[in-house]
């Protein structure tokens, strides 16, 4: 009896700590919805009235590209811009083409790949003097001269993008005593009389410096002698001394990716025709004609052939041009009837 009941009291204070819940019925299923569906059934955001001019001028960019100078005045400076950039990306982008879209507004200068020269880059810095990003990166015509320009004449300058071949590479490493701020000697009875912009020297503004194959030596050098510059930001909200790294400062962005962000890519995509197979020549076969005399032959041809529709055509507009002097002036009209009178009155 005394085993059951404490078989009884293990069992109850066993259960003491087993918590019984009421079964709650089933939520019914929302039809909703679920947010993915939302993401995928957006329509893609329909391009603008401009972009898709822009789109349709740059596929065939190279049919004009050769007499921009004469129309490029007609445009305001942000389409001159999106068409620099898309003449960069089509591989015609030059020293003519350049300046001639140059507008002394724009903040921002990429001429990445191109056939820019240092006399073209020297153009633009001294009309663009408000440039405050520039990417000279693979640019294999570019050499200190234009640098020098660039910093001289570019106070606002703070992004600067550099390197990507062998001979910007070179380029860069040249133009590191360029870019260290300097203190000029000068002159003068008192400060007062001094200029700011005579006072200092060197890229003093540079704060970004894109230079993905930097050499530890130069980079040490610039830690060093310039401390306000930092080289190769990373994608993050903040660089390691606080400062907002702007997106024109990453080197995964193109500089003018904002420019013809909304332009189809299809505008600067170049598509090389294959290659026909060419026969080998055979040494009996008749000389061919060349291309021009073709022209001349075919013309000679067709004038032949539409001389006597010309003739025709021209006879029947003098008759229809001399029925109406005739019907409209009175003179005329007057003379005529009396020549019919005459005629009548002799066959009389």
């Amino acid at each position: 009896m005394d085993k059951g009941k404490s078989v009884v009291t293990e069992l109850a204070a066993s259960l003491r700590d087993v918590r019984v819940t009421p079964r709650q019925s089933p939520k019914p299923k929302s039809f909703l919805p679920s947010p993915s569906f939302y993401s995928f059934s957006k329509k893609a955001k329909p391009r603008k009235l401009v972009s898709l001019c822009l789109g349709t001028l740059g596929q065939h960019l190279e049919d004009i590209i050769t007499d921009i100078s004469e129309f490029a005045a007609f445009f305001p400076p942000h389409i001159k811009l999106a068409i620099m950039s898309i003449a960069r990306r089509r591989r015609l982008l030059n020293d003519e083409v350049l300046t001639s879209l140059a507008e002394s507004s724009w903040e921002i200068l990429d001429v990445s790949g191109s056939d820019v020269t240092d006399v073209g880059l020297a153009t633009v810095a001294n009309v663009c003097s408000n440039l405050r990003a520039i990417d000279i990166s693979r640019c294999e015509k570019i050499t200190t001269a234009g640098v020098s320009e660039i910093v001289s004449r570019c106070p606002s300058l703070e992004i600067l993008r550099c390197g990507g071949c062998p001979r910007s590479e070179f380029t860069a490493r040249r133009c590191l005593n360029l870019l260290k701020p300097k203190l000029n000697t000068l002159e003068e009875d008192s400060w007062e009389e001094l200029d700011t912009l005579d006072i200092g020297g060197g890229a003093e503004s540079l704060r970004w410096l894109v230079w993905p194959k930097i050499d530890d030596n130069s980079k040490e050098t610039l830690a060093a002698e310039c401390p306000r510059v930092t080289i190769n930001p990373q994608p993050s909200p903040y660089d390691l001394s606080g400062s907002r790294v702007p997106v024109e400062a990453l080197a995964s962005v193109p500089l003018d990716h904002s420019i013809v962000e909304d332009i189809d890519p299809k505008t600067w995509a170049v598509s090389a025709a294959p290659r026909r197979p060419v026969a080998p020549p055979n040494p009996n076969a008749p000389p061919e004609i060349p291309i021009a005399e073709r022209f001349r032959l075919a013309y000679v041809e067709r004038e032949a052939r539409l001389a006597p529709k010309r003739a025709k055509r021209e006879r029947q507009q003098r008759r229809r041009a001399e029925r109406d002097y005739m019907m409209n002036d009175i003179d005329a009209r007057s003379v005529a009837l009396a020549a019919q009178a005459s005629r009548n009155l002799r066959k009389s």
